[in-house]
């Protein structure tokens, strides 16, 4: 599949032209899917972007976003690309330390809060944050006695947007039409967990390159669907969220809220599911719960039917003996079909499992009941996902090879190494990290991996982090 050499907001443009009565988003608000085409999203966006400018938000400037997964934090990520302005994402459940830090350190310009939890929290700090110069809020409840002029809703920016747009209605089109591979789009900050943490700045180049890769590696296309529901502060739900879709043009689903994922899923159905071992473990153990309390006929007919398909459970279907495809026709419509229900994984075509180790036994058993789990491995340097599995892959205990335009090799130590256009640009205001991580044109990854029938295999190495 050819992609034009487009930056995401070029590209959003160009599904707006073209698919423009196609879903491009749904979310869900009081039990209720509200759809948002690619025509809607792009006016949205370019409505917020224009509010971002007539709050004096520069061509280059920064903007911060504290949420939970919802529309409001792809606007706000798509409108400040639009505009030629850079995105920093701040995990919700940070403590107001960690938020200062992170919008002191980016240069953040203009915050969006979720609710006045988040608004709080930058109030708290304001004092260090000599730069921020408007606050907006998705959520207003409770937000009445809170000066004006410094905290804004994001009815009001996007109406400012609409309001400018009468004077400057070709500013997105001619910042679009410079806006280059090279310049950057986002900003992550990495976990800290050896200091501060780290801005890692993603460019353009970086993120189509990696949204070509897992396209590739993965065999989606353009009737992709998936749930957002990780961070997308994080750079795996970043790539599922933001990146694949931005160039598929795929439809994307934000659900009611982080405590109501299982419920969504169902509803959902994705054909592509990413979620780190402990989701995996979760939907492991409610299936566990749910078969102890049901009736021993129940139990029974899943320990038969379990044992029948275990051992060719890593054997791709076409390699599975006549007498072997028909137990598990059997199987999946006696068993295995309810359970994928329940869970809401029916329709995955392809389901991903990073950001740390998982048990061979977790995986194996998805396999076993019908879910084409895979296991990759990333970072928020490479732009998340650089090797692998591909749908073929059915061995356990490794994350597959390098995903299409990416090297990976193993250094002296076994230290793992990437190269291409995922590697991403440095980190912001810490130019020594930056040459101690990408030397040589060599991503040094600081994981350590060994070879194993072709696969790159680590115990620490299988993470998207």
């Amino acid at each position: 599949m050819l992609f034009p050499e487009l930056t995401l907001p070029q590209m959003v443009r160009a599904h707006a032209q073209k698919n423009a009565n196609r879903v491009a988003i749904r979310q869900k608000q009081f039990g209720i899917w509200q759809p948002y085409s690619w025509r809607e999203y792009y006016d949205r966006a370019s409505a917020v972007g224009l509010g971002f400018r007539a709050m004096g938000l520069e061509e280059g400037g920064h903007v911060a976003v504290i949420s939970e997964n919802r529309v409001e934090w792809v606007l706000a990520q798509l409108g400040a690309g639009l505009v030629g302005a850079i995105t920093i994402g701040v995990y919700p459940t940070s403590p107001s330390n960690e938020v200062a830090y992170v919008l002191e350190h980016s240069n953040t310009e203009i915050v969006i809060c979720e609710d006045q939890e988040q608004v709080d929290k930058v109030l708290e700090r304001l004092d260090d944050l000599p730069k921020l110069r408007r606050i907006i809020v998705v959520e207003t409840k409770g937000m009445r006695q809170y000066p004006e002029g410094r905290v804004t809703s994001f009815e009001e920016l996007e109406y400012a947007g609409r309001t400018h747009a009468f004077t400057h209605g070709k500013l997105i089109d001619e910042v679009l039409s410079r806006q280059k591979l090279s310049d950057i789009a986002l900003m992550i900050y990495t976990s800290g967990s050896t200091g501060k943490p780290k801005g890692a700045m993603l460019s353009y180049k970086n993120i189509r390159a990696e949204a070509v890769s897992v396209i590739e590696r993965l065999e989606l296309d353009s009737s992709t669907t998936l749930l957002s529901y990780l961070p997308l502060c994080h750079v795996a739900e970043q790539m599922t969220t933001v990146m694949v879709p931005s160039y598929l043009g795929s439809l994307v689903n934000f659900g009611e809220s982080i405590r109501t994922v299982q419920e969504d899923l169902r509803e959902v159905a994705p054909t592509m599911f990413l979620g780190v071992p402990r989701i995996w473990e979760k939907l492991h153990s409610s299936i566990h719960i749910k078969l102890l309390e049901s009736d021993p006929v129940r139990r029974r007919l899943f320990e038969t039917a379990y044992a029948a398909c275990d051992p060719f459970a890593e054997k791709l279907p076409r390699q599975r003996s006549l007498g072997q495809r028909i137990k598990f026709f059997i199987y999946y419509w006696a068993v295995f079909r309810s359970l994928q229900n329940f869970i809401g994984l029916r329709g995955t075509e392809v389901a991903m499992t990073g950001a740390a180790p998982i048990s061979p036994k977790i995986v194996k058993f998805f396999r076993t009941i019908g879910v084409p789990l895979v296991e990759v491995y990333g970072l928020t340097e490479s732009s998340a996902i650089a090797t692998a599995q591909t749908l073929d892959t059915r061995e356990a205990l490794g994350v597959g090879t390098a995903a299409p335009g990416i090297e990976v090799k193993l250094g002296e130590t076994g230290e793992v190494l990437v190269r291409g256009d995922t590697v991403f640009e440095g980190y912001y205001r810490n130019e020594e990290a930056t040459k101690n991580t990408i030397r040589n044109g060599w991503l040094h990854t600081g994981d350590v991996a060994e070879m194993h029938k072709g696969q790159f295999r680590s115990s620490i190495a299988s993470r998207t982090s």
